[in-house]
């Protein structure tokens, strides 16, 4: 199952060691890789030097641990020829009339290729020189091996028989604090996962480097990093290690051990293939830098295992879930909004505006950054022409908190009634005013536009629109109506991160905190269709278009990651089981799909505004789709569930 959504389980292991005893250590690691096979990794790596120990320093030229390390070899290899697992393992191996540190790696009793470590460290703490030698010294491409030649050499990569894109390499410790890392040519040559056995010491500071560092490799190759340095069994000499284990994808930490374990330790995830082969395609600079070696591609063979997803997606995947993040993130969009806005009036020279405030999220929002964007400008907020349009559907909530919002900020207020407007227009087009179709709800939505526009028009201002990415990703907004501004400041803000960037402001601003909060707690609507009898909106969006979370979700993964309809709904299905069924899932990925590209010739015309996140819907930049395309294949894979 998972293999069929593009994901592989890696593992990486810190085993419980002993400095010199081989036949202790190599019990360990076969214990581990049994361990790690019952829950279901694929791929897993120990550290450097991990049959031996890395601090065993002039031990190494000793002839009896050289030769403990092949006989140690040979029965992990024979011990576990029974297992699927691909295993890498780390020991000393003699070639060519020198030592090499090296990376093994073996599978069903068999060993595919050897790695050797390119940048030796011969600094500080460091004095690896002093018994291997660099693989830019080796001689051979083979080394003989439990009676079999085998590949060896650092231009090797293992590829998945039968599919191109699981693809790994390996680099060793030293290699990836280098200015070129080996693992850069790795990725270029199509490696999607990097490991890397590593023997990193602890000192201050460090720890948090090494992880920036291994983050930021996955993020350069866009790759995943597996990464696993020797434990605290080693040497304390004149150095402590602490057996650090990481998992990173493209950017991002997706797993991390507990540190100065004294007992084996060990983490694994499931590794999004799809997702990183998807941004290396949208990424043209990523083959700007053509590779400049040829590789050996040793093929390895994977079982599809029915297993559950170990990694979790969020469900806001817009919003940070640590506090702090999200308010640094609140932060940078409220004012690249702001600075966006400031910038087309000091362009133009214009010091007016005019935006029609409803009482809802989204005109709050666009409103608050009009306040912002005067501030920089030093304009003063009388210049802002803020309009109450009550229709058909108003509630006296919604109103009077558009009404104190405004006051609150000193813009000027003003209030013009769309109802008798709307009623000789629905006399001239024949239009019942019983009959709450499109017509009913369209009309008053152009209506109210007609107003701004006009009034701007005569202002000498400019029509600020409060429309939200989540509606123009369903095109539930209303053609040449709200749909339409001069400047749309929430343009690529979704629905579910309004919210909390409208309740990051309103924690600013105590003297507006109570009605801003009121409006947060107000239901999403138009306010198109008449209230109820107690004076409650009748009209909710949600119950027309579907949860928001569900689409904004569906959008992210369908633009950002590039995933087929059936895989969003696999990952919805595990994200929401608490919250919605598989039928209410399905339903509305189908309302999404049918949506998103049905009305595309909304977006076609969209009015400028800031981008904001890596997910926008500009026609002028990150969405060139045609207008007329089909969604059949679309549809037709989510058949397939």
């Amino acid at each position: 199952m998972l293999n069929k959504y593009g994901y592989v389980r890696v593992g990486a292991v810190v085993p419980e060691l002993k400095v010199g005893n081989v036949e202790f250590n190599v019990e360990e690691i076969i214990q581990e890789i049994k361990k790690s096979a019952k829950r279901g990794v694929e791929l897993v790596t120990f550290p450097e030097l991990s049959l031996t120990g890395y601090t065993c320093n002039d031990l190494f030229h000793q002839d009896i641990l050289i030769k403990e390390s092949l006989e140690g070899l040979t029965k992990i290899v024979n011990s576990t020829k029974t297992l699927d697992i691909l295993s890498i393992v780390g020991m000393p191996l003699a070639l060519d009339n020198q030592l090499f540190n090296v990376a093994v790696v073996l599978q069903k009793g068999k060993i595919l290729g050897v790695v050797p470590k390119t940048f030796i460290p011969n600094y500080s703490e460091f004095y690896e020189k002093r018994w291997f030698a660099s693989a830019t010294n080796a001689i051979s491409d083979t080394v003989l091996l439990n009676g079999e030649e085998v590949p060896f050499g650092t231009n090797l990569l293992f590829q998945e028989e039968g599919n191109k894109d699981v693809c790994f390499g390996i680099e060793l410790c030293e290699d990836v604090w280098s200015i070129n890392p080996p693992s850069n040519e790795h990725a270029l040559n199509g490696a999607t996962i990097l490991f890397n056995l590593s023997a990193s010491n602890e000192i201050i500071g460090k720890q948090e480097y090494r992880k920036n560092l291994i983050t930021m490799q996955s993020a350069k190759t866009i790759s995943a990093y597996v990464y696993a340095s020797a434990g605290v069994g080693e040497s304390t000499t004149d150095v402590v290690f602490s057996g650090h284990a990481l998992i990173a994808e493209n950017g991002s930490i997706l797993k991390e051990n507990k540190r100065f374990e004294f007992t084996s330790t060990a983490i694994e995830t499931d590794i999004d293939i799809e997702r990183l082969i998807n941004s290396r395609y949208k990424d043209i600079s990523y083959m700007g830098v053509k590779p400049t070696r040829s590789y050996r591609k040793i093929l390895f063979t994977r079982k599809d295992k029915n297993q559950n997803l170990l990694r979790t997606y969020p469900l806001y995947p817009f919003v940070p879930k640590d506090e702090r993040k999200r308010n640094e993130r609140c932060y940078e969009i409220f004012h690249i909004q702001s600075s966006g806005l400031a910038k087309r009036l000091k362009h133009t020279g214009i010091k007016k505006t005019v935006i029609g405030i409803s009482g809802g999220l989204d005109s709050t929002l666009a409103f608050l950054v009009i306040v912002e964007a005067y501030k920089k400008l030093g304009i003063d907020p009388k210049n802002i022409m803020a309009v109450t349009m009550p229709g058909f559907g108003t509630t006296d909530r919604t109103y009077q908190n558009a009404k104190r919002l405004i006051q609150n900020f000193g813009a000027t207020l003003k209030e013009i009634s769309i109802k008798e407007a709307c009623l000789v227009h629905f006399q001239n087009i024949g239009q019942d005013l019983h009959t709450f179709d499109i017509t009913y709800e369209n009309a008053q939505a152009r209506e109210r536009t007609q107003i701004l526009m006009d009034i701007a028009n005569k202002e000498g201002a400019l029509v600020i629109g409060t429309g939200d990415l989540s509606e123009l990703a369903l095109g539930w907004c209303t053609y040449n109506g709200d749909h339409m501004s001069m400047y749309a400041v929430n343009t690529s803000i979704p629905k579910t991160l309004v919210r909390y960037l409208v309740k990051w402001i309103a924690d600013t601003h105590e003297s507006t905190k109570e009605t801003i909060y009121d409006i947060l707690d107000t239901p999403i609507s138009p306010e198109l269709l008449p209230p109820t009898k107690d004076g409650d909106i009748a009209q909710k969006t949600e119950s027309s278009v579907g949860p928001y979370v569900l689409h904004d979700f569906f959008l992210y993964h369908f633009l950002r990651n590039g995933f087929r309809p059936s895989k969003i709904y696999f990952l919805a299905c595990q994200t929401f089981q608490e919250m919605y069924s598989k039928e209410e899932i399905k339903k509305w990925l189908i309302f999404f799909v049918r949506r998103f590209f049905t009305q595309q010739f909304k977006r076609s015309c969209m009015p400028d505004g800031p981008k904001v996140g890596t997910v926008s819907l500009s026609p002028r930049g990150d969405l060139r789709m045609p207008s007329d395309a089909d969604f059949t294949i679309w549809l037709k894979d989510l058949e397939t569930i």
